[in-house]
C-alpha cells in the first residue's frame, strides 16, 4: 500500500528532500538546513527546509538516529516529535547534546528520522471503573528491573 504525502522544500533547501537510505527502511532521513553548533548539555532547533501536507488520519513522527545517540550523545529532545496533519510550517528538529563537547551540525547532515504513521479513529469513553488486568497499576519500574 502506497500513500502519497505532499511536501515542499524551502527555496534554499531543494537538495535536502528527505529520503530513505534503503527501500525497506521505516523512516526518511531528515537533514539539517543550517550550520550550527550545539554546546554540551544544550538544545537547538535545527531547521530541515521541509514542509508537509499530511492527510487527515496521519501523523509524522520525528525520531533520533541511533548512530548520533551512540557515538555523540545527540538525540531528539521531545522524541518522538509529532507533526500533526494540520501543521504547515517548516519541520524543525529539537536536538539535545547530552555529551561533554560541542557538537557541530553541518548543512546536509542527517540529524533525525521521520516515520509516517496512520492513526486509528479513537474515542475516549469515560466509564465508572476499568477491568482488572494481571499488571494492574504497576509501572515505573514495578517489576524491579
Amino acid at each position: 500500500m502506497s500513500i502519497e504525502i505532499k511536501c515542499t522544500m524551502a527555496e534554499d533547501a531543494q537538495d535536502l528532500l528527505p529520503a530513505k537510505a534503503h527501500s525497506d527502511d521505516a523512516a526518511f532521513d531528515l537533514k539539517s538546513r543550517a550550520n550550527l553548533e550545539i554546546p554540551p548539555h544544550k538544545t537547538a532547533l535545527v531547521p530541515t527546509g521541509l514542509f508537509l501536507e499530511l492527510p487527515v488520519g496521519f501523523e509524522a513522527q520525528v525520531r533520533p538516529r541511533s548512530g548520533l545517540a551512540l557515538k555523540h550523545s545527540i538525540t531528539v529532545l521531545n522524541t518522538p516529535g509529532t507533526i500533526d496533519a494540520g501543521y504547515r510550517g517548516e519541520v524543525g528538529v529539537i536536538l539535545i547534546n547530552h555529551g561533554d563537547t560541542p557538537f557541530p551540525v553541518k548543512r546536509g547532515d542527517r540529524i533525525a528520522q521521520m516515520v509516517i504513521q496512520a492513526l486509528p479513529d479513537v474515542t475516549l469513553t469515560p466509564v465508572s471503573s476499568l477491568n482488572d488486568s494481571a499488571r494492574g497499576a504497576g509501572g515505573f519500574g514495578s517489576t524491579g528491573k
